[in-house]
């Protein structure tokens, strides 16, 4: 076994045993700096969000990254950081074979979590109308092949379904228990249009054992809920993918417009971070140490 596979089983027991405690916020980052800043912040578990990775090289999400570029981007993140690390998988880079490959690949990593959904292969983002979803018989196969890919028994497979828009709510629930029945170990209704929705939901799968997943996304088809409140309705991970994304971004070209403007950046120094701050992130201390030895 090698070193990240021993890591990623000690993550995988503590992330289990942190959802035992009620529902944890877990934001999305899209490289292994935010996921520092997600760790020094205090949260117990760090996204890597596909709709992150993607807009950080400049594309949509609608599954143009390919399985090499997720893997490579994970193995960044788990390796500096401690925390847990469920990733965003998309539709498994393709049919069940890929699905195995994708989820051995995966936890060599250091994931103690993937996420696979049901669109076809040409997904679209979850909160956008026009989705088209594999067949429930062919979501079940590629769960179940996840499943036999496992080599740690603790690894989450998180069956995600859009099925709401295109099926309706029933829909999603038939889903949802064909898809924890086929071994899923955490089932993510996506983009439901209410919290009585949700409700709905953890109601119809309270007997089944699963570990169920929230999105609290921007801007999104559903309301924000506070992690408390979904607490409360029985869900045990609520994600935030893009919110570092989305504020990084808006603050990086406030203070763009400002340099153009001013052709100087004193002005807004103090919306930086230092350069001793930075370090700390980065525990450049440690390196320096390294080369005294």
């Amino acid at each position: 076994m090698s070193g990240t596979q021993a890591i990623s089983q000690s993550r995988a027991r503590r992330f289990r045993t942190a959802l035992q405690e009620g529902a944890i916020a877990v934001p999305g980052v899209f490289n292994a700096f935010t996921a520092r800043l997600v760790e020094n912040a205090g949260f117990s578990a760090a996204y890597v969000s596909g709709a992150g990775l993607a807009a950080s090289r400049g594309l949509p999400d609608i599954g143009l990254l390919t399985m090499t570029e997720v893997v490579t981007e994970t193995r960044y993140v788990t390796q500096r950081v401690q925390i847990p690390v469920i990733v965003d998988a998309d539709t498994g880079f393709g049919e069940r074979h890929q699905v195995y490959r994708t989820v051995q690949e995966l936890e060599s990593a250091g994931a103690v979590g993937i996420q696979l959904e049901d669109q076809v292969v040409a997904k679209r983002c979850g909160h956008l109308p026009g989705k088209t979803l594999i067949a429930c018989e062919a979501m079940c196969q590629k769960i179940q092949s996840a499943v036999e890919a496992k080599q740690d028994n603790d690894l989450v497979i998180i069956a995600r379904t859009d099925a709401r828009e295109v099926e309706g709510l029933e829909g999603a629930i038939e889903r949802a228990r064909a898809y924890r029945a086929a071994g899923a170990d955490a089932i993510f209704p996506e983009a439901l249009l209410s919290a009585k929705e949700f409700e709905t939901v953890a109601k119809a799968l309270n007997h089944s054992g699963s570990i169920l997943v929230a999105n609290m996304t921007e801007w999104g088809q559903t309301p924000y809920i506070t992690v408390k409140e979904f607490s409360e309705m029985g869900y045990h991970v609520v994600l935030f993918p893009m919110t570092v994304f989305r504020v990084m971004a808006q603050e990086a070209l406030a203070a763009l417009l400002d340099l153009q403007k001013e052709g100087t950046q004193q002005a807004f120094l103090g919306r930086m971070q230092t350069r001793q701050e930075l370090y700390e992130v980065l525990n450049y201390q440690k390196y320096e140490g390294v080369d005294k030895d």
